[in-house]
């Protein structure tokens, strides 16, 4: 078994196997197994078991994205913050080659579980992407629907990416945004 000494070490390690076997899938078995954890340092870091996962999964999860894209589009510098986006988001999905799991969740049964969760994740990215283009000179009456259309392009590319089995879908999906919404 792996030795792991903070919770911290270990978020990451059950989210990426809620995001190959998404909430149903990720079985306490299937989570043991694929990160070499036993069910004892399971339980220590999540007494409330998968569910308390799932939880904190999608906190750090949003915290991320909080630092790296939320934020910087709100207090930054329009046009950097809006840069910085697309590195940080390109960075973060491994280049089409990671799903989002904030993403997976709002589409099968766990979106009802951690509802509050998923919508105030994708709120905040939409409304933080209206403010910087705001900000960056863009009509208001336009900001919303473009920023709409952007974190809806970044999703359905994950998502063909993934069904096709072919992560350059996502990079040019995300060069063909980036062009439409540049001053």
């Amino acid at each position: 078994m792996r030795e792991v000494f903070e919770k911290a070490d270990v978020i990451p390690l059950v989210a990426e196997v809620f995001r190959e076997l998404g909430y149903e899938g990720a079985s306490l078995s299937a989570i043991t197994a694929r990160t070499g954890l036993s069910k004892g340092s399971l339980y220590h870091f999540f007494p409330g078991g998968k569910e308390e996962m799932a939880a904190e999964i999608l906190a750090h999860v949003d915290g991320w994205f909080v630092r790296e894209v939320f934020e910087p589009l709100e207090r930054g510098e329009p046009r950097e913050a809006i840069a910085r986006m697309w590195k940080s988001v390109d960075g973060y999905f491994q280049s089409g080659r990671r799903v989002c799991l904030i993403g997976a969740f709002a589409l099968d049964e766990t979106r009802d579980r951690f509802a509050g969760a998923i919508r105030g994740y994708f709120k905040r990215w939409v409304m933080a992407l209206e403010g910087a283009l705001i900000r960056s000179g863009m009509e208001a009456r336009l900001a919303r629907p473009v920023a709409e259309d952007v974190v809806i392009g970044i999703q359905g590319a994950l998502t063909l990416a993934r069904a096709l089995d072919d992560k350059a879908v996502f990079g040019r999906s995300l060069r063909r945004l980036q062009q439409q919404i540049a001053p």
